[in-house]
């Protein structure tokens, strides 16, 4: 018995009795002919990192067939800002592996996510989607070594206040009901996410609870699996996705912004990601990180200040970024410290494989496998992130780091061992952007970085600095934090971003 089909909670899986890796064409059309279902939905990401799209009924096999096989057209000019009217026929088409039952939809209705290629059947050089997808494949080609990511996304749910057991302020990281009201909603979410091909780690209340007026605001987080590059930037784009609908159903709001106010906890997008060799994690060595950790390490920091222009999208990204947080505000890296820009966690290593049975004394166990867990976690990044494009990022980056000469050298100069904002290192460490316009600032400066090899496309980043400069945000952080005025109409301004 193959437990992992059998347990698998996706429909699609269970009924083919194949991991989604496997989907063909044909296991697509056998099961919407097997329990009837003549709605498919084409799913992509535009240049808002939004999941956008386009609606088929399948008048007959031969139709479906051809959808399936051919994609369809699109309008490029309304998708992304880059491409003009004159010339900008797209054609998206389907992932099979991507497949999911709509749990929404009242019609039973198919999603697929697709690719965009352009009129002479190439990728889309500047489709998020491809971006990455090219970020890794030159990662694997000049590595030898290939990379899993998984995000933590964090939200806040905001809806009228109850008198009933109130949470405390800023006290919500792991609470229960009845005191963590969304905990179903979560739970929900957790569900549906699973039913649509995501592979969750855990969900759990966040830090952040408050109330302002009438109105209470409860934090969440859903965590999940390390995964292929791309798949990890799939997965939590539905997760977004279903969050939003449920809410909607709800009749409550979500948000996915930075900040809601100030003086409370701030909603991060968290990366962690490990590198493999052989399909063996080789984070670790004989005395913690590995070298080649070390050097991937090195190489995010190196290019952390440009990756916020990826990562940290919007103004109200920079009032996030301030001390006393757990966001981070330093170029630097530490283990198990969330003052530290890049945080080396627990991985379960130094002995720790006797707790399992000191917990259950005279219980017969058997031992947990010894592949290492190990990830090292990019904390910059939240919810106006395009999620794409970070992940792309921060593979470029890694591989950035593998080739440095010094990179060793610089991952010892930036280790940092305790809280930073309680006791700076001698002298001193950089600080991260502190507005979009200084962002923009710090990519133009290493462009370079993401455009060797073709990974990032002239337009993209010309695109990026040019919307992040718009914002003229010069200092905002500095200019802002304390003014609560002022902040609550900025933050109005973007607490539906992404």
């Amino acid at each position: 018995m193959n437990l992992s089909v059998t347990l698998n909670p996706n429909p699609l899986v269970k009924y083919l009795q194949k991991p989604a890796s496997d989907f063909t064409k044909e296991d697509i059309i056998k099961y919407m002919e097997a329990n009837e279902i003549r709605m498919l939905n084409f799913r992509y990401v535009a240049e808002d990192g939004r999941l956008k799209s386009l609606n088929f009924v399948a008048s007959s096999l031969e139709h479906l067939d051809a959808i399936l096989s051919a994609g369809e057209r699109v309008d490029g000019s309304s998708l992304f800002s880059f491409m003009e009217a004159g010339s900008s026929d797209l054609y998206v088409v389907p992932r099979y592996r991507t497949a999911f039952l709509n749990p929404f939809s009242e019609v039973p209705s198919l999603e697929i996510l697709c690719s965009f290629y352009d009129h002479k059947g190439q990728a889309l050089e500047s489709a998020p989607e491809n971006i990455l997808r090219k970020a890794h494949k030159h990662f694997m080609s000049s590595t030898g070594k290939s990379m899993k990511f998984l995000g933590e996304l964090e939200y806040y749910v905001n809806s009228e206040r109850s008198s009933n057991f109130p949470a405390s302020d800023q006290k919500g990281y792991h609470e229960s009901e009845p005191f963590a009201k969304f905990e179903a909603m979560r739970k929900e979410a957790l569900k549906l996410i699973a039913q649509c091909g995501g592979q969750i780690k855990y969900g759990h209340a966040e830090v952040g609870t408050f109330t302002a007026g009438n109105e209470a605001y409860e934090q969440h987080e859903i965590e999940f699996l390390p995964t292929d590059p791309e798949f990890a930037a799939d997965q939590m784009l539905i997760a977004k996705w279903v969050l939003r609908m449920l809410a909607e159903k709800l009749n409550v709001e979500i948000s996915f912004a930075p900040k809601i106010t100030v003086g409370k906890a701030g909603s991060g997008l968290h990366f962690h990601m490990l590198v493999e060799k052989d399909g063996k994690n080789i984070m670790l060595g004989d005395n913690g990180l590995s070298d080649t950790a070390k050097k991937v390490v090195a190489g995010i920091l190196d290019m952390a200040d440009a990756l916020t222009a990826f990562g940290n999208t919007i103004p109200t990204s920079y009032l996030r970024l301030v001390p006393h947080q757990e966001a981070p505000t330093n170029i630097c890296w530490g283990d198990r410290n969330r003052s530290a820009l890049v945080r080396v966690p627990l991985g379960w290593t130094g002995g720790v494989e006797n707790m399992i049975f000191d917990a259950n004394p005279g219980i017969n166990i058997t031992p947990a496998p010894t592949d290492s867990k190990q990830t090292v976690e990019f904390r910059a990044p939240d919810g106006s992130a395009n999620i794409h494009l970070t992940i792309a990022g921060l593979i470029t980056a890694a591989e950035h780091g593998i080739n440095m000469p010094d990179a060793l050298d610089r991952a010892e100069k930036l280790y940092v061992n305790g809280n930073i904002f309680h006791q700076m290192p001698e002298g001193g460490l950089e600080q991260l952007p502190t507005s979009c316009y200084e962002s923009a600032e710090r990519l133009e400066s290493k462009r370079e970085l993401f455009e060797n090899n073709g990974i990032f496309p002239e337009r993209v980043i010309n695109h990026t600095i040019e919307k992040l400069k718009g914002f003229e945000d010069k200092n905002l952080s500095e200019r802002l934090y304390g003014k609560n005025d002022e902040i609550r109409e900025l933050v109005l301004k973007y607490i539906h971003c992404q």
